[in-house]
């Protein structure tokens, strides 16, 4: 049985975390300037303490997350180095896991957005987030396979990333965002899974809502009973197990 699992519980240096096999990476000039634009969530926790995410710049004051790190929160900061910004308002797609945050005075320049129709097999890709927590890391893998999802492309890739990496950027070599990370399978060294980044769009046309937790039947698909995930993880693991933060 695997788990499914969430990725959760301005820059001098990017760290680098090896990937299981060599791949094209993105030169250091260009992982720094992405890297202006991919912050820290803090997400306060009503039994205390918080639940650290990623987020990416996508807009004027707006970066995207995902929403199981921001959830259970009533207040959410980005953070850079010694910066501190209220999230004010967020836009919920629960199902898809995004949440499009408000971040008004938030002067980071979105990043390029690509696309996953062009993506291909064993194409290379980097992933960048706040692994662990800490500093902000990047790992360099490649396309593992597209999964077909409500108009769109699920990116399984081989890029490692877990607990603190939810809501960070998947780049192509183009330096453009191609998805969002978001959940791993337990039990493979190729099972890194990220939202595409046509989802966003949508998003980015919605209103705002005051920062409040989700309801808990607000689900993403992955998180669902196995009968009700899609056909790709159902076959993946015959008993998948969604495990909620």
């Amino acid at each position: 049985m695997r788990l499914l699992l969430p990725l959760w519980p301005l820059l001098a240096a990017v760290a680098t975390v090896a990937a299981p096999a060599a791949h094209a990476e993105l030169d250091r000039e260009s992982l720094v300037r992405i890297g202006a634009s991919v912050l820290k969530v803090e997400a306060e926790r009503p039994q205390g303490g918080f639940s650290l995410g990623s987020a990416v710049v996508v807009a004027p004051e707006r970066a995207v997350t995902n929403c199981h790190v921001t959830r259970e929160s009533s207040r959410v900061r980005l953070t850079r180095g010694e910066l501190r910004l209220n999230v004010t308002a967020i836009s919920a797609d629960p199902a898809h896991d995004l949440c499009l945050l408000h971040v008004p005075g938030l002067k980071a320049g979105p990043v390029a957005m690509g696309s996953t129709a062009g993506l291909e097999l064993r194409q290379p890709v980097t992933a960048l987030g706040y692994t662990g927590g800490m500093g902000l890391q990047n790992s360099s893998g490649s396309v593992v396979a597209l999964h077909r999802l409500d108009g769109a492309q699920v990116v399984q890739s081989s890029n490692w990333f877990t607990s603190g990496a939810s809501g960070g950027g998947l780049f192509d070599d183009s330096m453009q965002l191609v998805g969002v990370l978001t959940f791993r399978l337990r039990g493979g060294r190729a099972h890194y899974f990220s939202a595409p980044v046509e989802w966003i769009a949508p998003l980015l046309a919605a209103p705002g809502s005051p920062v409040a937790p989700l309801p808990a039947e607000a689900l993403a698909y992955w998180q669902l009973p196995a009968v009700e995930q899609p056909e790709f993880l159902r076959e993946m693991s015959p008993v998948p197990v969604a495990n909620r933060p």
